[in-house]
């Protein structure tokens, strides 16, 4: 008889085999055995009667908010969010205050994550036009996920629009990096299309035309240095081609609100808690996003979550700042297009887990497989919930979600083989530990 920590029991495992009955068990915080378990003991039971069981929920694009605005969020309330959502590890992104320009940086995040995240994690390194040799170093560390490039959207020394600079970064770094794609330069020029009150207005003042040019100059850039790149939250029909033609050494991520809201609508019913940087366009670019996905060229879903105050959403446009919380519904609303038949629950599982292994080189995660970290999902398909924002533990207490029906809910999630969160409460607290990366072990 097998003595195992945990057993995850009788629900429909899905992973790089297909889809079936069948159990996990885990011991030492690994995947141990995947079959019949019906008569193995263990020091705790999961019944998944009923449950899909995946491999855990991975969201490679976070912004926490700690240090300096946790007013808005911190590493706890965002875990926290992650975990409750179905989400069993993050990429931290570099814009707080200070930013994480330096390994001293870095090294703070990762010792206020000590004990307090519920998640494993990892940050990214901000690059500025003059912290090269910093990169360096940080690129290497415990902990570090990459580098992170704002060639648009972002204030102070972490933007980085001259594409001189970006040279300098893409050259030194060993890793793939990744980059907000929008030019700066256009969306400068166009702040005074912004109609005051009107946030119908967000998508012309940063338009198609901003996005394609950024792209197109990065694309270049990385062909010819031969560095690999990940291209965040593509917003455009235009800028896929682009991206198809340079497979290479470029990955692409497209986000749930892209894929489900569209302007004017979003903007008329919502307000500011529809403005995000690149902005939701029409209808047109989400289709052409869906057919991205279908085709093969997305690579990763990630939520973008990047919080603010209602009070900061409610200030007349363009006072209102960009981002939408997003980690805690990042599962529900795409089992939601699962479940419309937009995609697959296997293409679902590609997108959230296989697809981060495979890009940022994960370390013994990313995969539902003996040997690897029992990181799992536990989903219930046939659960019909409407996602509120009372239910939200972001700090700042709402989702553009709200309202919408889920078709598909997160119902546990398993951190390492420890059972973080059950039926929509957090069981333990703390459990995170800084993600490892095959390039940095």
């Amino acid at each position: 008889m097998s003595v195992f920590d945990l057993v995850v029991r009788g629900g429909t495992i899905v992973n790089h085999a297909g889809r079936g009955a069948g159990d996990v068990g885990v011991r030492d915080g690994k995947i141990a055995t995947i079959g019949d378990l019906g008569t193995a003991s263990a020091g705790e039971v999961i019944d998944a009667t009923g449950l899909h069981v995946l491999p855990g929920v991975i969201d490679t694009q976070v912004h926490f908010r700690e240090p300096g605005k946790e007013y808005k969020e911190d590493l706890e309330t965002g875990s926290r969010a992650a975990a409750l959502g179905g989400v069993v590890a993050v990429f931290e992104m570099p814009n707080t205050d200070p930013s994480t320009t330096t390994l001293t940086a870095l090294e703070d995040k990762l010792s206020r994550a000590r004990n307090r995240m519920h998640v494993d994690h990892a940050f990214y390194a901000g690059a500025a036009a003059d912290n090269v040799e910093d990169l360096v170093e940080m690129e290497r560390a415990p902990g570090c996920c990459g580098i992170k490039i704002f060639m648009g959207a972002s204030t102070g020394s972490l933007l980085v629009q001259r594409d001189e600079d970006v040279t300098r970064i893409l050259s030194a770094a060993r890793r793939r990096v990744a980059i907000h794609s929008e030019d700066e330069f256009r969306m400068t020029e166009r702040k005074g299309l912004a109609r005051a009150g009107d946030w119908t207005s967000h998508p012309e003042v940063r338009d198609v035309e901003s996005a394609v040019r950024c792209t197109t100059r990065l694309l270049a850039i990385a062909q010819r240095l031969r560095k690999r790149i990940h291209v965040l939250h593509i917003s455009t029909a235009e800028e896929l081609p682009l991206l198809a033609a340079a497979r290479d050494v470029a990955t692409v991520e497209v986000l749930p609100n892209h894929l489900t809201l569209a302007a004017p609508e979003a903007y008329e019913r919502l307000g500011g808690k529809a403005q995000q940087n690149p902005p939701i366009r029409e209808a047109r670019h989400r289709a052409a996003l869906w057919d991205a996905v279908r085709s093969g060229l997305v690579d990763v879903i990630g939520s973008d979550h990047a919080p603010h105050t209602a009070e900061e959403k409610a200030k007349p446009y363009p006072q209102s700042p960009s981002g939408t919380p997003g980690v805690q519904t990042l599962v529900a609303v795409m089992l939601t297009h699962v479940a419309e038949g937009r995609l697959s629950l296997d293409r679902f599982v590609d997108l959230t887990s296989t697809s981060p292994q495979r890009v940022f080189q994960l370390a013994g995660k990313g995969r539902l497989a003996i040997g690897y970290d029992a990181d799992l999902t536990l989903v219930d398909l046939a659960a019909r919930r409407e996602i509120t924002d009372a239910e939200q533990a972001s700090r700042v207490g709402w989702t553009p979600f709200a309202g919408m029906t889920a078709k598909g809910w997160p119902m546990a999630t398993i951190v390492r083989g420890q059972v973080v969160m059950r039926d929509g409460a957090l069981t333990m607290a703390g459990a995170g530990a800084p993600i490892r990366f095959l390039e940095t072990l």
